[in-house]
């Protein structure tokens, strides 16, 4: 569920996850109270919300329900630590976010926070529908299928992002750079539970990706490495691009694999400022050099793996700088006894050598910016583009004109003669009507075939840049 709540993972209805994904997601534990004291309602604090509450149930002008007062008590609590990461979920909300961690979900696969009373997007997660429609890391979304979110808490938006299988779900994104708002058409579906995929190249170098730290991500890590080593790879490249985080203990364990015994993996801060560190567990260090990859969609667990690999086992960096979320939250799934959670940030977590990148992130040793097609926004045609149109609407087809090899000459979203003609050799060679119009087909066929460029590998210059990292550190 990494995806919704706290940094809520959004897979909620985006696709949940709220505490793995994108908060760090220690573990979940049971609030232990210990009786009267700092951490209790003194008499005088307990008469006053008694006071308000027995004010509501017999001087409001209708009948409430108990249950959401209650509800709302606790929220109220929860958004006084604005905490974008500490979260209060109702009963089915949790029970979501359960399904999350245990790394099965269904919605649009993405993970969201608020941040300053905006629902933004931590990370799309591969292959969902989050990420085929083009949502970006930092996207504010704005309303779900015409309904607005301003003023509603992380929960209520989840729900209206949510939604069964098959359903359609209209977003409207705020996006920098962008002087008008976008509208992204999904359709919610079934996210894929596999978190690990694994391939040895011809050139010998090895690449695992890793989509989020679910349960039982750190195992089929292990496994997919030690196939990968058995065949003999000289190099290995970890992908965690757009991987938004997930649970703690997971990450440390894949960290293992790569840290020397007694290194340090991770720092972890409480509020009175003392240190814990986590020293791995390992065996020796890799004799094969080790490159991570990561954009600024890769969040919370995949900078603790990108940090401790790079400071103590010799990793390079490549890619763009992380998205920077330096806390530690843990659920508390039974202190509130009715099936409800809280999720709330209790510490910080630094990088070995005491580095804390909250809202910084990680920078990378290599720069590699994504092509300028990844980060396009899909077209979305209610009348066709025209010459001399004027648009975001019409700067995104630019870009993906020239990203598919028919430069426009220009990306300023202004529909010049040199756009007309670049979008009749596109339709020339689609087997459309050669008019220089985009019409629904036309934007159709872009999308399409943009999608088709974007599944090349021999297209993805970062994951080349990362091979080519590791493969001068091995000649070195």
């Amino acid at each position: 569920m990494a995806s919704i709540i706290g940094t809520a993972l959004v897979t909620y209805g985006l696709t949940h996850e709220i505490s793995l994904s994108g908060s760090l997601h220690s573990s979940t534990m049971a609030a232990a109270p210990d009786g009267a004291g700092a951490d209790r309602l003194k008499p005088e604090e307990l008469d006053k919300i008694n006071a308000v509450l027995g004010l509501i149930e017999t001087k409001y002008y209708k009948d409430v329900d108990r249950d959401e007062i209650i509800d709302g008590a606790v929220k109220g609590m929860m958004s006084a630590l604005e905490d974008p990461y500490s979260v209060y979920m109702e009963k089915d909300v949790a029970q979501h976010f359960s399904e999350s961690v245990e790394g099965s979900f269904t919605g649009i696969g993405a993970e969201v926070t608020m941040d300053s009373g905006n629902v933004v997007i931590v990370s799309p997660i591969k292959s969902s529908p989050a990420e085929k429609a083009g949502l970006l890391a930092k996207d504010i979304v704005l309303s779900v299928n015409g309904k607005k979110l301003s003023g509603l808490d992380l929960n209520e938006a989840v729900s209206l992002i949510r939604g069964p299988k098959g359903t359609k779900a209209k977003l409207l994104i705020k996006r920098t750079g962008h002087a008008e708002p976008l509208e992204l058409d999904l359709i919610r579906d079934d996210i894929d539970v596999e978190t690990v995929f694994a391939k040895k190249r011809d050139d010998g170098v090895g690449v695992i990706e890793i989509r989020q730290f679910s349960l039982n991500t750190a195992d089929r890590f292990a496994e997919e490495l030690a196939k990968l080593e058995q065949q003999g790879i000289s190099g290995l490249v970890i992908d965690v691009r757009n991987n938004p985080g997930g649970i703690l203990p997971v990450v440390i364990k894949v960290a293992e694999n790569f840290v020397p015994k007694g290194k340090t993996i991770v720092q972890v801060e409480d509020r009175g400022g003392n240190r814990e560190k986590t020293l791995s567990g390992g065996q020796d260090g890799k004799s094969y050099p080790i490159a991570v990859l990561m954009n600024k969609g890769s969040a919370s667990a995949s900078e603790i793996l990108a940090g401790a690999l790079h400071e103590e086992a010799d990793a390079i960096l490549v890619g763009e700088t992380s998205y920077g979320k330096g806390t530690v939250q843990v659920s508390y799934n039974k202190a509130l006894g009715d099936g409800s959670l809280i999720k709330m940030t209790i510490a910080k977590w630094l990088t070995p050598n005491g580095e804390w990148i909250h809202q910084k992130g990680i920078e990378p040793d290599v720069k590699a910016p994504a092509p300028a097609l990844y980060s396009a926004a899909r077209l979305s045609v209610t009348k066709p583009l025209v010459a001399d149109s004027i648009g975001d609407q019409v700067r995104s087809l630019q870009t993906i004109l020239k990203g598919l090899g028919y430069d426009p000459k220009r990306d300023d979203g202004y529909y010049s003669t040199s756009t007309v003609q670049a979008v009749k050799q596109f339709q020339s060679h689609a087997g459309l009507p050669a008019d220089g119009k985009v019409d629904a087909k036309t934007a159709n066929a872009l999308e399409q075939a943009a999608m088709q460029w974007l599944k090349q590998e021999t297209n993805d210059s970062q994951l080349q840049q990362a091979v080519e990292a590791v493969k001068g550190e091995g000649r070195k």
